[in-house]
């Protein structure tokens, strides 16, 4: 009896062949130097089943866009605007850093084909294009998302911009995270299938989604991904099998594989074990130097850093995944459009009248890791 209380305390215990470790019996990369923040929540009981470093502040990068929907949903359920609403391209939009669609200044589309390329591509452009389609402007959109981010509860997070480019005063949290994952699902649910779409087609060209789980883990249905030099690999995903629903953020990974393993991992832990622990509404602040953004710059951007990742692929390009239960598409992945208005040039503010926004699936070859 001792002896396992001593191994409870020292808790160091490793599942070969799953791509991470448990310690202390929370989730956290093997190989990687640092901490990863994570947490997993159930999400019809609110109960945190792992949590690690989740209330370390961290760069959000493309996971901002989550919040940038949320803002957007409630405007769409307000009637304020309309998924055929024109949205125009600002040159402030067009200045954006990649990744974008580099649409030009006049350039027009719906609010719904900007929602699908900012969640599937994570186009910097298009959440500018959403903002300011729904806010009038950039910055009155930015007060409306730290405005509903005190009302959700996410009390360390705080955006600067809709799209995730890094910038004193971006932060945000594994904890904040979940809870906004949590909100979305809870109060849009006649908008999650913005969440899970394979591909977008903007008519010229495919796009698939950056989730990587998306038709390779069975059950998963979201959400977002984020990467920038500061944050490292992020990802908030959901997944749900036999009723149940499960939440997984994981932040500061090493790789775009690295994100998905860690991600599939918790998801999998989340789905077949049983709930237990404190309610996310519960989880009480911990951790030292939570005042600081960590910024782990040096280590993901190095050069070194870089040739792992291209060392972490095959032969023929495709990333080496190592987690068991993410397996390959069984279905040639299907397409959305997504794109400009068809015959509406730049400088023609006509309303959209009759455009097909339906989602008819466009079949695309089958993608390679």
């Amino acid at each position: 009896m001792q002896s396992r209380k001593a191994d409870r305390i020292a808790g160091i215990h490793r599942r070969v062949g799953l791509g991470i470790c448990i310690v202390a019996g929370l989730v956290a990369s093997c190989t990687g130097a640092h901490a990863n923040p994570m947490i997993l929540v159930d999400a019809k009981s609110g109960i945190v089943m792992e949590h690690q470093e989740a209330f370390q502040k961290w760069y959000p990068a493309s996971l901002t866009k989550m919040m940038t929907a949320y803002v957007a949903f409630s405007a769409l359920r307000a009637k304020r605007v309309g998924l055929t609403t024109v949205a125009t391209v600002s040159s402030v939009a067009a200045s954006q850093a990649p990744s974008k669609m580099y649409y030009k200044p006049g350039s027009k589309l719906t609010l719904d084909s900007a929602l699908k390329i900012m969640l599937v591509k994570s186009a910097n452009d298009m959440a500018v294009v959403v903002a300011e389609t729904v806010g009038g402007t950039m910055e009155n959109f930015v007060d409306q998302m730290n405005a509903q981010a005190r009302v959700l509860g996410m009390s360390q997070s705080h955006f600067i911009n809709p799209n995730g480019l890094p910038g004193a005063g971006q932060y945000t949290t594994a904890r904040d995270l979940a809870v906004l994952a949590m909100a979305l699902r809870r109060d849009f649910p006649e908008y999650a299938g913005y969440f899970d779409i394979e591909a977008v087609n903007t008519g010229k060209r495919t796009y698939p989604n950056s989730n990587m789980l998306i038709g390779r883990f069975d059950g998963v249905d979201g959400m977002k991904t984020g990467y920038i030099c500061a944050s490292g690999f992020n990802q908030v995903s959901t997944a749900t099998r036999n009723g149940r629903t499960v939440v997984s953020v994981v932040l500061g990974a090493d790789s775009l594989s690295d994100r998905t393993d860690l991600s599939a991992n918790l998801l999998q832990k989340g789905l077949t074990e049983r709930a237990s622990g404190v309610r996310l509404a519960s989880l009480a602040p911990y951790g030292a130097g939570r005042d600081s953004v960590s910024d782990i710059s040096a280590k993901v951007c190095s050069a070194s850093a870089r040739k792992a990742r291209l060392d972490g692929r095959d032969e023929n390009g495709r990333l080496k995944l190592t987690s068991p239960y993410i397996h390959e598409m069984d279905h040639p992945p299907q397409a959305v459009f997504a794109g400009l208005i068809p015959g509406l040039a730049p400088d023609n503010p006509a309303a959209v009248k009759g455009t097909d926004i339906a989602d008819v699936p466009i079949p695309i070859p089958r993608p390679t890791f």
